[in-house]
């Protein structure tokens, strides 16, 4: 699966899920731009990445929830470039709460980042990636987005917004060479997983056919795939991560 002077943009790429998936890219040869708010920790990721699997690397500091934003990363990105093969669309955030108490910046702080995002990068990449007549989008939902969950009305309402949307690109651009598809991780050893209730934590995994928590390295390895020529006619798809518990 090598992906030699292929270029990838990942979202929310300097920890987690994200920055395990720009190294798992990298590690095939892949050239890297690195995404997230801050300059400095986009930067160091960069850094660190291109030092460690000799590619080329940058760091972009980007607002996914701002169009204008996503469109500079993509100007940034072909300037230095010249293409964009991969997109891989991962950035996003919690704001948790039952839905009577949840609040209108709690409801549109997780739309904007988590599936407004994807819509900005998405059609952004689309003219490029038309023009080479090769393309591959990669979409992060959630288990989450395919079976709801108590106190994330916001969170569901996105990842499953980027299910639908993904099928729809799928559909519009698969005789253009383009693929689109979806990765549903399930529950994965991130930050955000650690800080959930130790508790709530055993109850899920209880659930979970594989008895454990997923790691970012499993939801990498997938993606690898998808951006690989190895799947070539694979478009529309939503494919799980989740240790079995969503069958």
């Amino acid at each position: 699966m090598e992906l030699k002077d292929k270029v990838a943009i990942v979202t929310g790429s300097t920890r987690g899920i994200g920055r395990e998936v720009a190294e798992k890219l990298a590690s095939k040869g892949a050239k890297i731009v690195v995404c997230a708010t801050k300059k400095e920790t986009c930067d160091e990721a960069a850094a660190q990445i291109s030092a460690a699997y000799q590619i080329e690397a940058i760091g972009c500091q980007v607002n996914v929830a701002d169009s204008e934003s996503v469109q500079n990363l993509i100007k940034v990105t072909l300037e230095k470039f010249g293409r964009i093969d991969i997109l891989v669309n991962n950035a996003g955030i919690t704001r948790d709460n039952l839905s009577l108490r949840m609040s209108d910046s709690e409801w549109d702080d997780v739309i904007k980042t988590n599936l407004n995002s994807v819509f900005y990068a998405t059609r952004a990449v689309l003219r490029p990636m038309l023009k080479q007549k090769y393309g591959r989008i990669i979409n992060i939902a959630s288990v989450v987005g395919l079976m709801g969950n108590v106190g994330q009305a916001n969170y569901a309402a996105a990842k499953g917004g980027i299910v639908s949307f993904t099928k729809t690109i799928a559909k519009e651009y698969g005789a253009k060479g383009i693929t689109a598809n979806t990765v549903a991780p399930g529950f994965i050893q991130t930050d955000m997983i650690e800080s959930l209730p130790k508790e709530y934590l055993d109850t899920i995994i209880a659930m979970i056919p594989k008895k454990g928590l997923g790691k970012p390295s499993d939801v990498a390895n997938l993606v690898l795939f998808l951006a690989s020529d190895l799947s070539d006619y694979i478009t529309g798809q939503v494919i799980q991560v989740d240790g079995g518990l969503l069958m």
